[in-house]
């Protein structure tokens, strides 16, 4: 039997109702923005404190933020530089990169893991990527591997950890170091351990669009404390230990330069961002990794759609939401995805166009797009879409009603 409702009922589930269609309409008229970082009062009234304080550039703060830093990825040592661009120079410099040697690195990448390879007047050499996770293929990076490979920069693609065991072992038995490029992956773990603490150096970004940020900024971590010393020194014009107090009261006038470095530094006002993030970094990750859920659980079932997928012993930061369209499912490109999306109010983006794609790469290593089959063909396939911990639930519902509609219009 129907249940007589009150006036009060009605109208509160008629209010209800009337003000979630209002939310939607406000959805539709404004822009989802790939990404917002998530910062508030607390990340102000810390870069103020040290506005306070007068000391602008690097000083205690880094210091503090650094010693956050290793002891949150379970590192001996952690240096705040300027960029992850500026950590994976430093890294390379460090292990004595010359002119002459290569360095394998995934062609699925941002230009900054192989152009720093470049600096030295080393060869950056191109390996493709495995389909699934869109990470290094190892299969192919051993074949590419000559008398001249020193190194291998595994780049943890969209957050997801890459085969560290197997990278270690190709690493081992091949004579090669091994520096992690996770400019994705805060806080990502790989078998329980955090990705910081599983190779000799790993480098990360704090731009404005990854996980931490403190606008732009990095870190480079290491167990190897003569590799700590060096990229310390390097990291601030190759001068000696503790440069950056000259200008303190336990400080001195007096200073050495050891060897010619870089203006390579992290600032205290970067530094008080960075440890307010990196409080919330857990929190953070947990809003990421529930919008992931919620794209996954309503694209699963959709044949035209490819969701990403974790493997079992690991755990990604979710930095990117990548999404793979079947596009024999569909009568519309990636590239017209985009706009249809970018048409309904919804910001993507690519991660990314490969290197061997790129006129540089081709012009300066005889790279051609039909060398890496993988990742030429996947790169046609994919959109990033937002994920950011301050979506909110009616955004997120948005984004993928958006996705469904454009491809239930577009189905074959």
């Amino acid at each position: 039997m129907l249940r007589e409702c009150s006036f009060e009922e009605v109208y509160f589930q008629n209010f209800q109702y009337f003000e979630a269609i209002d939310q939607m309409k406000e959805i539709k008229e404004q822009f989802i923005p790939f990404h917002s970082a998530d910062l508030g009062e607390e990340e102000a009234q810390a870069a103020a404190d040290v506005i306070r304080s007068k000391w602008l550039t690097m000083g205690p703060k880094t210091i503090d933020f650094e010693q956050r830093f290793a002891s949150y990825v379970g590192a001996k040592h952690a240096i705040g530089v300027s960029s992850c661009t500026a950590a994976l120079h430093l890294a390379l410099e460090a292990i004595g990169l010359k002119q002459g040697d290569e360095v394998l690195v995934p062609t699925t990448t941002f230009t900054a893991t192989a152009e720093v390879v470049a600096y030295f007047k080393a060869k950056p050499v191109l390996v493709d990527v495995d389909v699934e996770s869109l990470c290094i293929d190892l299969e192919d990076a051993e074949r590419r591997i000559t008398a001249q490979t020193r190194a291998i920069v595994p780049v943890h693609f969209a957050g997801q950890p890459c085969d560290m065991d197997a990278i270690h072992d190709l690493a081992s038995r091949r004579e090669l170091r091994v520096i992690e490029d996770a400019a994705h992956s805060l806080p990502a773990s790989y078998k329980g351990a955090r990705v910081g603490a599983l190779s000799e150096l790993t480098a990360f970004s704090f731009y404005a669009t990854k996980t931490l940020t403190t606008g732009e900024g990095g870190m480079v971590t290491t167990d190897n404390e003569d590799l700590a010393i060096r990229m310390r020194m390097m990291r601030l014009h190759g001068i000696g230990r503790d440069a950056w107090k000259r200008y303190s009261a336990e400080g001195s006038w007096y200073y050495e330069v050891m060897d010619p470095g870089y203006k390579y530094n992290l600032t205290d006002i970067q530094s008080a961002i960075g440890i307010v993030q990196l409080g919330k970094c857990d929190q953070m990750n947990a809003a990421r990794r529930e919008i992931s859920s919620r794209y996954t659980e309503r694209f699963l079932k959709e044949r035209a759609l490819e969701v990403p997928t974790v493997r079992a012993d690991r755990d990604s930061s979710w930095h990117l939401y990548v999404l793979r369209l079947n596009l024999d499912e569909l009568k519309i490109t990636r590239s017209q995805m985009i706009e249809e999306l970018r048409a309904r109010g919804v910001s993507t983006s690519v991660h990314f166009i490969p290197l061997h794609m790129h006129p540089y790469y081709q012009k300066a290593y005889g790279y051609q797009e039909g060398e890496f089959p993988v990742a030429t063909e996947q790169y046609h396939r994919y959109l990033s879409l937002p994920i950011f911990p301050q979506m909110t639930s009616m955004q997120v519902d948005y984004v993928i009603d958006s996705v469904l509609d454009i491809v239930a219009i577009n189905r074959r």
